[in-house]
């Protein structure tokens, strides 16, 4: 089949705060450049920045450091961190908040004297958030979608990354094929860089956060491609997701941590207090104790009417809660519920994968040319990603690989031959769907989530996930079966919907691969039949890489190379950095 050729000097694949931050960071180190960014939806309107709702951690206020959000980021991450990468993120973070207000734009909520107001977050030892109330990443998406569009940098909306093409002579990365969505055409986009900024996503459970175009479609690509994933098996559920019932696609989206943060109580379907008998920090422990507290409840059936158990947030006064929580009080108002003076009732919900790509703290991976940066990542957060550290995340690394894509390009950049093969296999692997007869994609996609959700969800075990991987392996089956009726390839959004799958099916595997492999307790990784966490000087980490259906898993040491396991960088009450 046919493909129009592209080229440009960067390709940015995504148009979060990792995408944006990245073509703004090459503009400006070389405004001669040819930066085009591309998005599968519409720029500054999909993804999961946008969603943000909490805050931005970074060490500023009086009595903080750079070391102790350091050691809540490898504590939290229980000791599986990247070392350097989580160095990285700290340190950055200070930089790239004041870029956000200085030169980007972005306002936060302050303190009467000035200063930025930082809120409390669960499994932080500092309130270290700062925030613009709770509609965060809106304020910061819209502001860098305003730089962008301020500059030469060209846009290729609705389209579809497909395939990682290879230079053909295995120099490195060549470009990207497209689908044009709304053309219904293929587009080989070469680059003499190219950033994975995709944002993963863990669509594949019933209950998740991120938006439906989130289908790990980056990561899927990556392993075809032949980059090498780690921590997969860390897949966060954030404790509250809202429940609206069965026929809202408000279901499992976050009422966010700062609820919790600020005196919020989580009630059974009794209407007691609970989390003070799985962790004395109560509800604000991490993430992924409170999302086992949960749906520890859940399963001994102390829930409310719809199967989850309550937040209520009254207690603190409804005019406080509404003026400090407008964004989750509308939310709420809109499917019936009232946040500021009643009690909703939440759901833990796929929230964040910790597990990604390997890449390096100048964001190259393994490929010549080929960087990442955001959730596609991997090692940042180990085995569990303290809130706000997300979206510190993005837009800390993606600016780095907007400055290495630029120094890269001006060292060592060319445009490489592409392999034609691999873009001929990409063209048929699109194809497939329109060769086999039409089947029900959106019953194939819920029995995937269910069976992630119950068999590889919040507690596991092996005879659970053994199960799950053999549904998988069904699952895969019966995708392969089916295909779509319309063979109009122009805004197909059935076709769409079948790639979607496939890349959230072929993920699901490797999650599962990752949890069976992982026989102790870690972080966002719970085994029932493995709690304790192992020992922690010996720790590993997980490394997956796979072509075709086969699959390979070995465990790495974690290296600690600033801190070990029972040390840390602070001294005494004065938290003063160990020299």
């Amino acid at each position: 089949m046919n493909f129009e050729t592209y080229k440009t000097d960067i390709l940015v694949l995504g148009t979060g705060g990792a995408g944006l931050f990245a073509a703004l960071h090459a503009k400006k180190a070389n405004p001669s450049l040819r930066v085009t960014v591309t998005v599968k939806g519409l720029l500054g309107k999909c993804g999961c920045t946008r969603m943000v709702q909490g805050g931005y951690n970074v060490a500023l206020p009086a009595g903080d450091s750079v070391e102790r959000h350091f050691m809540d980021t490898i504590e939290g991450g229980k000791w599986l961190p990247r070392q350097d990468l989580a160095w990285r993120l700290v340190e950055g973070a200070v930089e790239r908040v004041r870029e956000l207000e200085n030169e980007i734009g972005c306002f936060f909520d302050r303190n009467p004297d000035g200063a930025l107001h930082s809120k409390a977050f669960a499994g932080q030892s500092f309130d270290r958030t700062v925030h613009k109330a709770d509609l965060t990443g809106i304020e910061i998406i819209n502001r860098l979608m305003e730089q962008v569009r301020a500059m030469d940098v060209e846009e290729l909306e609705e389209h579809r990354a497909i395939e990682l093409i290879p230079a053909a002579d295995g120099s490195g990365i060549a470009g990207v094929l497209f689908i044009d969505m709304r053309a219904g055409a293929y587009r080989l986009v070469q680059a003499k860089a190219v950033l994975l900024a995709t944002g993963a996503g863990p669509t594949m459970y019933r209950y998740h956060t991120p938006s439906g175009d989130k289908t790990c479609d980056g990561l899927a690509m990556a392993l075809r491609y032949g980059l090498k994933l780690r921590d997969m098996e860390m897949v966060q559920f954030h404790p509250t997701g809202l429940l609206g019932g069965p026929y809202t696609r408000m279901t499992g989206t976050v009422l966010e941590e700062g609820l919790r943060g600020a005196g919020g109580y989580l009630l059974n379907g009794s209407g007691d207090r609970f989390m003070t008998r799985y962790d004395k920090r109560g509800e604000r422990a991490t993430r992924d104790v409170v999302s086992r507290g949960i749906y520890a409840e859940m399963r001994a059936g102390r829930t409310g009417p719809m199967g989850g158990v309550y937040i209520q947030m009254s207690h603190l006064g409804p005019e406080k809660v509404a003026k400090t929580f407008p964004g989750m009080v509308n939310r709420c108002k809109d499917c019936g519920f009232d946040l500021a003076g009643g009690k909703v009732e939440v759901v833990p919900t796929a929230h964040y994968l910790m597990g990604g790509v390997e890449f390096n703290v100048d964001c190259s991976t393994a490929s010549p040319g080929l960087f990442a940066a955001g959730e596609d990542c991997g090692g940042v957060h180990g085995a569990n990603r303290l809130g706000g550290n997300g979206v510190a995340n993005s837009t800390v690394f993606g600016g780095i690989a907007g400055d290495s894509m630029a120094a890269f390009v001006e060292r060592s950049g060319k445009w490489r031959d592409p392999d034609r093969r691999i873009v001929a296999s990409g063209i048929e692997r699109a194809e497939y769907p329109f060769s086999r007869p039409a089947g029900r994609i959106h019953e194939l996609r819920d029995a995937l989530a269910q069976t992630m959700w119950d068999d590889v969800g919040v507690l596991r075990n092996r005879e659970a996930m053994e199960h799950g991987l053999e549904a998988v392996a069904s699952h895969r089956s019966a995708l392969s079966a089916m295909g779509v009726a319309d063979g109009d390839r122009r805004y197909n959004v059935t076709w769409h919907d079948w790639l979607n799958l496939e890349s959230l099916v072929d993920i699901s595997k490797i999650i599962t691969v990752s949890a069976l492999a992982r026989e102790n307790s870690r972080g966002a990784h719970f085994r029932e039949d493995f709690p304790d966490p192992g020992d922690l000087h010996s720790s590993c980490y997980t490394r997956v890489s796979a072509r075709d259906d086969d699959v390979q898993l070995e465990m790495v040491p974690v290296s600690f190379d600033i801190v070990r396991p029972g040390e840390s960088l602070l001294t005494g009450e004065a938290d003063t950095p160990q020299t």
